[in-house]
C-alpha cells in the first residue's frame, strides 16, 4: 500500500526565509499609501525554548509570521516582531522574558511553560498567548480553560488520555515490550496525569510502566542504558522532555537505536529524524492558530475572554526504517492508520 505523504515545513524550512520574512518584509511590503505611513507599529515579542538554529524552530516562527501576514499584520509595515531564542537555558529564558516585558508590546507569545512562567512572573499586564503548554490551569496560567481569567491564553499540548495512547501504540508496533520507561523531565506539571492515564491502562495491555525523570544529556545516557540492561524494553520520550528533546534530539534517538529499544515520542519530528514511531498534535499547527488569537487580541479582544484551546489535530508518524532495524513488522492496521511513512 502507498501512503500519502505530508510535507514536513519543519524539513524544509530553510534559515534564509525566516530571515528574509522577518527582516526584509519592509521593502516587499512597501507603504503605498498615506494612510498606511500613518497606520500605528504595533509590536509584538516571542518567546521561543529552541535554538536559534534550530530548523524545527525556525519552522514554527515562520509557520506563526505566515500565519499573521494573511491576518494583514505585516513584519516592517504595521508591526515589529521581536523574537528571543531561549534554548532549553533557564536563565536565558528568565533573561528574555524580562527583555521582551521591557519592550511593552502588545502581545507576546510564548512557547511552553517555562517561557510563560518567567513572563507572568514579570506582567500580569501585558496580553500572553502560549502554544504547547501541557497542563495550564495546573501551573497556574490561567484560572479555567473556559474562561482564562488573567493576561495569559493559548494553545494546550494535549489531554492526560494521550499517555494510553501511546502505550497503546507502543505495544501494538512491539508487541513483545513488557517494560516501559516513560522519559520526562522534572518539574513538567503534565508528567503526574500522563503517568497516571498509562498506569491505568497498563495491567491489560500486560506491560509495567515505569518513569524516569532527567534533566540533561549525561542523565538520559545513564538512564536509558541502565533500563536497557533488561530485555523486552520499550521508551516512551513524553512531552516533559520537549525543551530537552529540542537540545538531545538526535542523541535519544540514537540512544533508542543502540540499545534497541522500541520508542515512541509525542513530537513527530522525531519519526521524521529516525525515531520509530511519533503520535501527537501538529505543533506547526498550533503556532498558526496562536497567529489568530493575536490577531484578535491586537484589535482589542482580551485573552481573559478567549478560552484555552485543545489540538484539533492529531497524527501519527511511522519510520520504516527504523522498525526494519528493529527487527519489527507494523500490523496493516496501523500503517492504515498512519499519516505519514517514513522509508
Amino acid at each position: 500500500m502507498k501512503l500519502p505523504r505530508r510535507n514536513f515545513l519543519h524539513l524544509a524550512v530553510r534559515r534564509r526565509d525566516l530571515i528574509t520574512l522577518l527582516g526584509g518584509a519592509a521593502a516587499a511590503w512597501p507603504l503605498a499609501a498615506s494612510a498606511q505611513q500613518r497606520e500605528r507599529m504595533r509590536r509584538i515579542g516571542v518567546l521561543l525554548t529552541y535554538a536559534a538554529d534550530d530548523p524545527t524552530g525556525q519552522a514554527r516562527l515562520l509557520a506563526f509570521v505566515q500565519e499573521l501576514a494573511q491576518s494583514g499584520w505585516i513584519d516592517g509595515r504595521n508591526v515589529r516582531i521581536d523574537v528571543r531564542w531561549g534554548g532549553v537555558d533557564p536563565e536565558r529564558i528568565r533573561s528574555y522574558a524580562a527583555e521582551l516585558i521591557a519592550l511593552a508590546p502588545d502581545v507576546i507569545v510564548a512557547t511552553g511553560s517555562a517561557a510563560v512562567g518567567s513572563l507572568l512572573q514579570g506582567t500580569r499586564a501585558i496580553p500572553i498567548v502560549f502554544v504547547q503548554v501541557a497542563e495550564p490551569v495546573g501551573a497556574g496560567f490561567v484560572e479555567t480553560l473556559p474562561r482564562p481569567g488573567g493576561n495569559a491564553t493559548g494553545f494546550m499540548l494535549y489531554e492526560y488520555g494521550i499517555g494510553t495512547k501511546w502505550l497503546e501504540l507502543l505495544k501494538e508496533i512491539a508487541p513483545g515490550v513488557k517494560r516501559v520507561a516513560f522519559l520526562q523531565t522534572p518539574g513538567i506539571p503534565s508528567g503526574p496525569g500522563q503517568f497516571g492515564a498509562m498506569q491505568g491502562s497498563a495491567a491489560s495491555l500486560g506491560v509495567e510502566v515505569r518513569p524516569i525523570r532527567v534533566g540533561d544529556a549525561g542523565e538520559f545516557d545513564r538512564a536509558i542504558a541502565a533500563f536497557a540492561h533488561s530485555s523486552n524494553g520499550g521508551l516512551i520520550v513524553a512531552a516533559g522532555t520537549v525543551g530537552l528533546g529540542a537540545l538531545y534530539r538526535d542523541g535519544i534517538i540514537k540512544l533508542a537505536a543502540r540499545h534497541r529499544l522500541p520508542a515512541i515520542y509525542s513530537d513527530l519530528v522525531f519519526a521524521t529524524e529516525g525515531g520509530l514511531l511519533a503520535y501527537g498534535p501538529d505543533r506547526v499547527d498550533q503556532y498558526r492558530r496562536a497567529a489568530g488569537y493575536v490577531d484578535r487580541i491586537l484589535k482589542g479582544e482580551k485573552p481573559a475572554d478567549l478560552p484555552v484551546q485543545a489540538p484539533t489535530k492529531y497524527e501519527l508518524v511511522i519510520n520504516l526504517k527504523t522498525t526494519k532495524a528493529l527487527g519489527l513488522t507494523v500490523p496493516d492496521s496501523l500503517l492504515a492508520r498512519a499519516d505519514e511513512v517514513i522509508e
